[in-house]
């Protein structure tokens, strides 16, 4: 190459080098907002919450306390874009992911500790009279609540239920489906926080609440474990899983995923359904006019095939308390296929949806209650509509709250009872709803309505309508006057360490 043609090429180099330098590479796309209203993300899945990105690291249905910041068993914070940086997504949360706990602790992390010594649980045989003591337990609880399935131990309610609960599985695409993998079955618990000792391994074996489940009924082997279906969030597909061409391929994945899966067999004894509404509005409105009569024959074919798995297996619903949404079912026709049916006799009243204060579980309707219509209830009403429609008594459940509901902005006459609020009083996890344990402990004072036989607290414009241990111990006699089934809770994390709740209700069977 000549000189000329050198001195040429160095300077077609420069050209390019200047033209290439004017070009800038388009920025990396920002992800898109968390969205905490229910919305399914996929392992992999990256999204931007308060400034940084996340990275999903387990499949969940969202929820609007389950921040990427505030559950990393879930998200994985990146510490550099996303999109500039890309990295296999992680299917299994890692051994060191730490779920957040309320107050964080040494040895809360899901490493696996030696198992060398194992402390089993001292067995201890629940009631064997005829009452039923029902808990729900809710797997999303393991996380800012830092309620363990070895709680229930520890307060000493596993020595007095009969029943647990656990919420919940969801409905969707007429399939039964997880709710939460991680907590299910994927979270390994510490030696110090499972139910026997023993940690959770990593060779394969089941892990998460499942896994302590069956530890805690290996303890307690009276006690019986149902999966419940639904629930107030995730009730819009029954509906749809109920019509003739979708149930029974609906009841048999419910029946398979649960019931006969090799992962956790014998930790389930039965299904719970928890359909918020046949035939009526709940957290959505998708329902139809055939829900009535396809809500009997969906829990016949549940019936028929739970029995063909083997005998024993329960069937039970949670059930509303309304009277307009009562008449939407076929009472005594759904009675033949249940073992026993659990009375959702709560929530009648809350500062979440109302301005007028009221009690949520009053036990009688006092003459001066201001409700009128559907909203005019009591527990005593709502018993006596199901029996009255065909339910036998021995078969109600009556539903009892762990929790208050509250009003904010209340005037002082008849110390706030059925006086106009505004607005919801701060709560440690939602505005309006208070755990019963942390209500004791507001020091404020504390009123009762000898005639609804419930009881609220007031104090400087803030109501609480809440049941403590002396308004258990009234519903246990009223269940008992009554010849009803038992006592059914929401939910077990609500009580005290102590139980003080379930054992104001166990004493008094």
């Amino acid at each position: 190459m000549n000189a000329l043609a050198k001195c040429r090429m160095f300077f077609a180099v420069l050209m390019m080098l200047a033209i290439f330098s004017t070009f800038t590479l388009p920025a990396a796309a920002a992800a898109p907002a968390w969205d905490g209203n229910y919305h399914a993300y996929a392992v992999g899945d990256v999204v931007s919450y308060q400034g940084s990105e996340y990275r999903c690291i387990q499949a969940h249905t969202s929820l609007s306390d389950w921040t990427p910041a505030a559950v990393p068993a879930l998200w994985e914070k990146l510490t550099t874009s996303a999109t500039a940086t890309p990295k296999p997504a992680t299917a299994t949360p890692k051994p060191a992911t730490a779920v957040p706990t309320a107050t964080p602790k040494p040895g809360s992390t899901a490493t696996a500790e030696p198992t060398a010594t194992a402390k089993p649980a001292t067995p201890t045989s629940v009631p064997s009279g005829s009452k039923k003591f029902v808990g729900y337990f809710t797997e999303w609880g393991i996380y800012q609540r830092n309620y363990l399935v070895k709680n229930i131990v520890t307060s000493g309610s596993a020595s007095k239920l009969t029943h647990i609960n656990y919420a919940f599985a969801n409905v969707a695409n007429s399939q039964c489906v997880i709710g939460d993998a991680y907590a299910d079955y994927d979270r390994a618990f510490t030696a110090a926080e499972s139910v026997d000792g023993v940690a959770d391994s990593w060779d394969g074996s089941l892990r998460g609440n499942f896994n302590q489940l069956r530890k805690l009924k290996a303890a307690y082997p009276n006690i019986k474990v149902l999966i419940s279906l639904g629930g107030w969030t995730w009730s819009s597909g029954f509906s749809d899983a109920a019509l003739p061409a979708n149930r029974a391929a609906f009841v048999k994945s419910c029946v398979d995923l649960y019931i006969k899966d090799s992962r956790w067999a014998g930790v389930f004894d039965g299904i719970d359904i928890d359909w918020e509404y046949p035939g009526a509005c709940g957290n959505t409105c998708n329902y139809r006019p055939e829900d009535t009569a396809n809500f009997t024959a969906l829990l016949a074919e549940f019936r028929s095939q739970l029995n063909a798995v083997r005998s024993g297996l329960l069937l039970t619903i949670a059930a509303p308390a309304a009277p307009d949404k009562i008449s939407k079912i076929e009472v005594a026709k759904i009675s033949q296929s249940l073992d026993f049916i659990n009375l959702m006799t709560y929530d009648f009243h809350g500062g979440g949806w109302e301005n007028q204060t009221n009690f949520q579980s009053n036990l009688y309707t006092p003459a001066a209650d201001p409700a009128t219509g559907n909203t005019r209830i009591s527990v005593d009403s709502a018993v006596s509509s199901w029996i009255n429609a065909g339910a036998p008594a021995s078969k109600l459940v009556v539903g009892v709250p762990f929790y208050g509901r509250g009003w904010s902005n209340v005037p002082s006459a008849n110390n706030g009872l059925w006086q106009t609020g505004s607005g919801s009083p701060a709560g440690t996890y939602e505005a309006g709803y208070e755990d019963y344990k942390v209500l004791k402990t507001k020091g404020y004072t504390r009123y009762f309505n000898s005639e609804a036989q419930a009881a609220w607290l007031y104090s400087n414009g803030i109501f609480w309508t809440f049941d403590d241990p002396a308004v258990m111990a009234a519903k246990m006699s009223y269940i008992k006057s009554r010849g009803l089934g038992g006592a059914m809770f929401w939910d077990l994390s609500g009580d005290t360490a102590n139980g003080e709740l379930i054992t104001a209700l166990y004493n008094n069977r």
